[in-house]
């Protein structure tokens, strides 16, 4: 192994910032930026040599790839990680316009839902994998906390009780449990698990996210995070009575004052139940 793939393998080892999830991705990310580095011609690097130059040699390569504006904040995000690091945080600028990097809209009154159907269910065969996507699409679950699901720790009388270990930023919380297809879903799970997660009992978590990844790529499904938009719709019209915007529902001027009173309320509510601080990212999902 190269010097360099190895010491930033060792810099995410001895610092496990985040989920599960996020650490591995951080990891994948650095090891192919290591690799690019070295076909770019720095053949000596170490962690702790990172110059400005390697920044802006990467984000070059990225636009020439053209690679999403998207894809490359993510990457810059994961180059200030490990700059800090290294006590080099001033080498990677902290605006990403230096970089010639757009600035992305995240808000849209288009709707990004995702659904998934019997059909397409069916074509995941592993069992863990297809109660996980279930799950997503039920309760608006992230990936990593459908994938650690332990039914047994999980599920109240009336609502869902989700480990700290299992939410992005260690952010414990509850989600709701409103509808019979819900209550008859989780049913199906507990008996499946057997006092168990919906991690096979010979296999750690990274090595069930690896199978989860290749059964959903194999079936063609994608822009999964999209069944966390569906939940919020769904809810958002379970709370107020009406459609959120996305969904063709009123735009705020012409909301009654009720109305505006419930669309606060949802919004509120909302947040919570997919673990988010902020009131503001529901328009992400529910639009303005």
């Amino acid at each position: 192994m190269r010097t360099l793939n190895y010491q930033l393998k060792q810099l995410c080892k001895n610092n496990r910032d985040g989920s599960y999830g996020t650490q591995a991705m951080r990891s994948r990310m650095l090891s192919l930026m290591a690799n690019q580095l070295y076909e770019l011609g720095y053949r000596q690097m170490q962690a702790k040599s990172l110059k400005p130059k390697h920044i802006v040699a990467l984000t070059q390569l990225w636009e020439q790839q053209g690679l999403s504006t998207g894809t490359r904040k993510n990457r810059l995000s994961t180059l200030r990680w490990w700059a800090a690091k290294v006590n080099k945080q001033n080498v990677v600028a902290r605006d990403n316009d230096h970089y010639g990097l757009a600035r992305r809209q995240y808000v849209t009154n288009a709707s990004r839902v995702t659904t998934i159907n019997e059909k397409q269910l069916d074509r995941i065969k592993d069992p863990y994998t297809r109660l996980s996507l279930r799950l997503q699409q039920a309760f608006g679950l992230r990936r990593e906390e459908a994938i650690k699901f332990q039914p047994g720790y999980a599920v109240k009388e009336n609502h869902l009780q989700l480990k700290s270990s299992w939410c992005k930023g260690g952010r414990a919380r509850i989600v709701p449990i409103s509808t019979d297809g819900q209550r008859e879903l989780l049913d199906e799970v507990q008996a499946f698990a057997k006092g168990g997660s919906l991690i096979p009992p010979d296999l750690k978590y990274v090595q069930q996210l690896r199978r989860y990844e290749g059964q959903t790529r194999q079936a063609g499904l994608r822009k999964l995070h999209g069944l966390r938009h569906g939940y919020a719709q769904r809810r958002f019209e379970e709370i107020t009575g009406f459609a959120c915007r996305t969904q063709g529902g009123p735009i705020s001027k012409d909301l009654t004052p009720a109305q505006r009173a419930l669309n606060e309320k949802a919004r509120a509510t909302i947040s919570a139940e997919l673990g988010h601080t902020r009131k503001n990212i529901t328009a992400v999902y529910l639009g303005r």
